[in-house]
């Protein structure tokens, strides 16, 4: 989502740039032909095209831009991943969108006119993969969910795959636990009118809630509600399974540095494009969403240690005041967007499992969907265990598209267990900027489902929820 502050990824992209020349000089040297030009509403699109070119179009949905922060067109994720797809033949296209923010809404059209631009400056390709990271991640999905003519296949990474409705009500389950148990209820959780203000107070807060063991221990509480990993620093290895301290102090560095500035201060954004706030917590059970977190064990560790009482702190929340949506910003939300599962086409997804600004649980979310629609043979999902948001090494990158064109070309899904990826990535050399980590993983349901089947099966606005989380099939 944040691309801005995806500080995490930055060591990866700068050793990417270092050891570019030794990946793919000789091949690089091939003849690329550059298009750029200006969309109707004012977004802008970029467009490279090798001498030769296998015919294969890769369509870039990029990241979450913050308001006000300079708004390029985008064709790829990193420079590495850049090289080696030019020098193998791929043409790669993206747009800018035509505003900042949750540009969904821009985003599925703007991305839509550059692939007819292509059409009109290069050809019409033999196939069509769209693939983006992040926001980027379930823009791929509403495309090939509103134009699936358009393309052969889907390359979602570190995606928003719940949907908005769904992300945006379980970042508000967070904020109104620490507002309730650590802020006096003084923050703006929702209709945000002082945005800076807003962030700046909840910074303060949570600072001096990390000062004490009591604070550590409900800070862990309102990370739980969001399954907030505890590990954040790529470059360090995931604390043990016990080692609550090092976990809460880690989900206090997403806290600070990657999520508050989305739930206390970009949410305005959303709500301003929304008309209102989109989010409820209205019939939510704390208890039962606290029993299916994956950070139960670390909460009562500490709670223990602290001296709390973590029954007391639920009923609290159970009893505080509730927030109701806006109707008609739901709806907003619900068209920009969630997902019917209708995939059609092969889709591959990518997430690393310790990811604390779109949790790893938005994949179940998407799988469930899909499965509920009949597509789960057309769904993959590959797992790279590696804390932070989007942090990928180009050859996982580069492994993840290979096997999704293998789908392509064989008609079968290849052999997707971690061993035999971890070796396809590590055969390409210098794109390993750090170690190859894909992970046999299965990710635990997401804590706020909200999509189509949902929709029509449940109660509007959080009236009995808990039953959305049931699995008919068992696969959670």
């Amino acid at each position: 989502m944040l691309q801005v502050l995806r500080r995490n990824g930055y060591i990866f992209t700068f050793v990417a740039v270092l050891l570019l020349s030794i990946a793919v000089a000789p091949q690089a040297q091939a003849a690329v032909t550059t298009h750029t030009g200006t969309l109707p509403d004012g977004a802008t699109f970029l467009i490279e095209v090798p001498s030769p070119w296998n015919g294969t179009l890769l369509l870039y949905s990029h990241g979450y831009v913050t308001p006000g922060s300079p708004n390029p067109a985008h064709d790829v994720g990193d420079p590495g991943t850049r090289a080696f797809l030019l020098a193998n033949g791929f043409a790669l296209a993206g747009s800018s969108y035509a505003h900042t923010g949750w540009a969904i809404q821009e985003a599925l059209p703007d991305q839509i006119a550059t692939l007819d631009a292509f059409n009109a400056l290069v050809g019409t390709p033999k196939r069509t993969i769209a693939w983006g990271h992040s926001l980027g991640g379930i823009i791929t999905a509403g495309l090939i969910q509103q134009f699936p003519k358009r393309f052969d296949a889907a390359l979602p990474m570190c995606g928003v795959l719940s949907g908005g409705v769904a992300t945006w009500n379980q970042a508000l389950d967070g904020a109104f636990a620490f507002n309730t148990l650590l802020a006096s209820g003084s923050l703006q959780v929702v209709n945000i009118t002082n945005p800076p203000a807003n962030f700046a107070q909840s910074e303060a807060l949570l600072t001096t809630a990390q000062a004490t063991p009591q604070g550590q221990a409900r800070i862990a509480l309102a990370a739980a509600l969001g399954d907030t990993p505890g590990w954040f620093n790529p470059a360090l290895p995931e604390p043990a399974a016990n080692d609550f301290a090092a976990q809460e102090q880690n989900q206090f560095l997403w806290f600070q540095q990657v999520d508050f500035p989305f739930i206390f201060f970009l949410r305005a954004e959303l709500e301003f494009r929304a008309g209102g706030n989109p989010s409820w917590n209205t019939k939510v059970n704390y208890f039962e969403q606290f029993e299916n977190s994956v950070n139960k064990a670390e909460v009562i560790a500490l709670y223990q240690a602290a001296g709390l009482d973590l029954e007391d702190d639920l009923e609290t929340l159970n009893h505080a005041a509730r927030i109701s949506a806006n109707p008609a910003s739901v709806e907003y939300l619900e068209n920009n967007i969630i997902f019917n599962g209708d995939v059609d086409m092969p889709v591959l997804t990518l997430h690393t499992t310790g990811d604390g600004l779109v949790s790893n649980q938005n994949e179940s979310a998407y799988r469930n969907t899909v499965r509920e629609a009949g597509d789960r043979r057309l769904l993959r999902q590959l797992f790279v265990h590696r804390a932070g948001h989007c942090t990928f090494t180009p050859a996982e990158t580069v492994t993840a598209l290979g096997n999704l064109i293998e789908r392509l070309d064989s008609g079968h899904w290849p052999d997707l267990h971690a061993a035999a990826l971890n070796a396809e990535a590590g055969a390409l050399g210098p794109l390993n900027v750090a170690p190859p980590a894909f992970l046999q993983f299965h990710s635990a349901p997401f804590l706020r489902p909200f999509d189509t089947f949902i929709d029509g099966r449940c109660e509007r606005h959080g009236r009995n929820e808990q039953q959305c989380r049931v699995d008919p099939d068992g696969d959670e």
